[in-house]
């Protein structure tokens, strides 16, 4: 039996929009509202404005709140400030990547852990477990994403467009750190992160206030190019950016070592006597990245104009060397590009003959350093 998709609080206005909708991880979200070529270099060049209230809230509080994160994921929460964020995992026992998050230290003992979407109830449901874990932890993990709409501006005019509508002090405001504000007169929490590698905020809101904060932005941002952007361009944004996707580039078949992105792996932790659920698979997945590095994920340019997509192989000299995880024309480099998992001695920048089986013709592809772009400061 299909269960109807779930609605964010401005359903109705992406309608009013005329946006193509899509089920995106059981919510119905907006795909585009009109060009997604337009979107992406709107956010590029000007300012985009999101809706993330599909992203999955979990609070985690209490006297061990750190002590319970810290044995659940692979990072050092424990030296998190207040109001600052983390980029990190949430492993299996075997090292396999369950989730990347996000976790913003709200309060002393007040943590918010954002999921993404199509793994909340899996973070959810193991946040709880590993909270009885070793006799149990004095925490409190609570399922908070109904309790948040999540709206986003991105792009070089964002921090401009905000200053309109707060007075919270937005120069101050580092790259992931969030502080509590007013913005367009109700409460939200205004955080300086994105998934687009433009700077830009995203606003935790109550849902009940997301149309009004919305609108706001919308009358702020419009005479600086402003316009409402989907989940498309999002991924093409972020593809250009080199972040990695869920279900992409991150499964549970990949450690963070496999994936390029051990940094987030902390062995040193301040609490629990450094133990985290994981620690011994991922010690030997570090080793393994040491000696034998295992496939490495580069980034394709196409000489040619076919898109590969996930699930390509790549291909040199007629030999199967890795697979495409994610593939998009891109509007900034004007070619197609892709993320590609490729075996270690063949992902080299510069790397000559490597391409992609696209449906039998091997299209030829050049290997370079992620990203593909990276802003001006």
């Amino acid at each position: 039996m299909s269960t109807a998709p779930r609605l964010t609080a401005l359903d109705a206005l992406h309608r009013s929009l005329g946006a193509t909708m899509t089920d995106f991880a059981g919510w119905d979200m907006p795909l585009r509202y009109g060009s997604e070529r337009d979107e992406h270099v709107a956010v590029r060049t000007k300012a985009g404005l999101f809706d993330l209230s599909h992203m999955g809230e979990i609070t985690v509080t209490g006297p061990q709140a750190v002590e319970l994160l810290d044995h659940a994921l692979v990072g050092n929460i424990s030296t998190v400030g207040v109001g600052r964020a983390r980029y990190t995992m949430i492993c299996q026992e075997d090292g396999g990547i369950l989730d990347d998050l996000i976790v913003y230290r709200l309060q002393d003992t007040e943590y918010m852990v954002v999921a993404n979407a199509s793994n909340a109830q899996i973070v959810l449901d193991a946040l709880v477990a590993r909270a009885a874990d070793r006799g149990g932890f004095d925490a409190e993990v609570r399922d908070d994403r109904d309790a948040y709409a999540l709206i986003a501006v991105q792009g070089p005019e964002s921090p401009g467009i905000l200053k309109q509508l707060t007075d919270a002090d937005l120069d101050g405001l580092k790259y992931y750190a969030g502080l509590p504000g007013t913005v367009a007169g109700v409460p939200a929490l205004i955080a300086r992160t994105g998934y687009t590698g433009e700077d830009g905020f995203e606003l935790f809101l109550k849902p009940e206030h997301a149309e009004r904060v919305w609108t706001a932005l919308t009358e702020a941002g419009a005479p600086v190019g402003l316009i409402p952007c989907g989940l498309s361009c999002r991924d093409t944004l972020r593809l250009e950016a080199g972040m990695p996707l869920y279900g992409h580039e991150l499964t549970t078949a990949l450690t963070p070592f496999d994936a390029g992105l051990g940094r987030v792996v902390k062995f040193e932790k301040t609490t629990n006597e450094g133990r985290f659920v994981g620690r011994e698979a991922l010690e030997k997945a570090a080793e393994r990245a040491e000696t034998a590095p295992p496939r490495k994920l580069v980034g394709l340019v196409a000489e040619g104009r076919r898109v590969p997509r996930a699930g390509f192989s790549v291909v040199k000299d007629g030999v199967v060397i890795g697979e495409v995880t994610s593939g998009a024309p891109s509007p900034t480099l004007g070619k197609p590009i892709a993320m590609a998992y490729v075996d270690a001695a063949h992902a080299a920048p510069g790397t000559q003959g490597v391409g992609v089986d696209i449906r039998g013709t091997h299209e030829p592809y050049e290997v370079v350093a992620l990203p593909f772009y990276k802003r001006q400061k």
